[in-house]
């Protein structure tokens, strides 16, 4: 494990299909070895399925410059922004807020802790694309707002949705 380890941290900065030949390598020699594992000869198993089934998309970190080789950074933005709407909401669960304008929400986050937005950073905003935007959180909201009445009141928006399917049906 330790060699895999080893490969897959690529200290010398090789190229993919290096990475890959390697890789490769110390699964062969792991296979071919498997009766000396003894008791974990289970694991060696359990771990070539598993490295078979990430194999797809595993050295595409090593072909493209400056790709994270994990999605370390991504878990500690995500958990910082969580940590900071819990903080400022005394809520432990995420707010429904986030199902609707999360996207938005995460988006201006991110672009603030980069640097403060200015006047004529906003002057720039192409108009039809934020319409667009604005349109689907509208769209967002309806929908939750639907729910939120259909788990009050169940009998009562069924009726209501009844009854407009009894409207559209008949004839004028």
């Amino acid at each position: 494990m330790h060699a895999v380890a080893h490969v897959l941290s690529n200290p010398d900065d090789e190229p993919a299909d290096v990475v890959r030949r390697r890789f490769d390598g110390l699964l062969g020699a792991m296979c071919r070895h498997r009766a000396k594992a003894g008791a974990l000869a289970g694991a060696v198993d359990h771990f070539r399925k598993v490295a078979n089934s990430y194999r797809p998309g595993l050295f595409h970190c090593y072909a493209v410059p400056d790709l994270p080789r994990t999605n370390n950074g991504l878990e500690q933005f995500f958990g910082s922004s969580r940590y900071h709407e819990r903080r400022a909401s005394g809520r432990k669960t995420a707010s429904p807020g986030t199902v609707v304008r999360g996207s938005v929400r995460l988006i201006a986050g991110a672009a603030t802790r980069l640097s403060a937005p200015r006047a004529r950073d906003l002057g720039r905003v192409d108009r039809t694309r934020w319409q667009a935007v604005r349109r689907s959180l509208d769209q967002r909201r309806q929908t939750r707002t639907l729910q939120s009445r259909f788990r009050r009141n169940p009998e009562a928006y069924l009726a209501h949705l009844e009854s407009q399917a009894i409207q559209l049906t008949l004839p004028p």
